[in-house]
């Protein structure tokens, strides 16, 4: 007895007989299979990218005049707040910093040490590299 494969084969000759509406039926068929076992296996995946189509859609569309109206006094407010909470957070973090000694002069010391540190270990290990090949030959 003769198996047959129900993988696709693109050299076989009954694709050839399969016409371009069945072929587009199974495609669909196909990807709807494939989208619903996505959706069921990371429905959160899902959601987070049906939100991004979201708002992808939205900043596409053009404001309308009411919705300008209503949005500028709310946006006006959420952008004072946001830029006092980040001066607060900046200057808090400035004046902490600063309390334990570490400041702008302080971290460009510490870069500098470190960058000299490290750039006198690779000297170190290279001048180490070549000595070993120097008494081995």
């Amino acid at each position: 007895m003769i198996e047959q494969n129900d993988a696709p084969n693109a050299n076989s000759e009954s694709d050839l007989d399969v016409s371009p509406r069945q072929r587009a039926i199974e495609a669909y068929s196909g990807a709807r299979d494939r989208a619903v076992d996505t959706l069921s296996e990371a429905p959160l995946l899902a959601l987070a990218g049906g939100l991004a189509a979201g708002a992808l859609i939205a900043a596409l569309l053009p404001r309308t005049g009411t919705e300008t109206r209503l949005v500028r006094p709310a946006a006006r407010r959420v952008r004072e707040s946001a830029r006092a909470a980040f001066d607060a957070a900046r200057d808090t973090g400035s004046d902490r910093l600063n309390a334990m000694g570490i400041n702008r002069d302080k971290g460009e010391e510490t870069i500098r040490s470190l960058l000299n540190g490290l750039s006198d270990a690779a000297r170190a290990s290279a001048d180490a590299a070549l000595d070993s090949v120097r008494n081995k030959g």
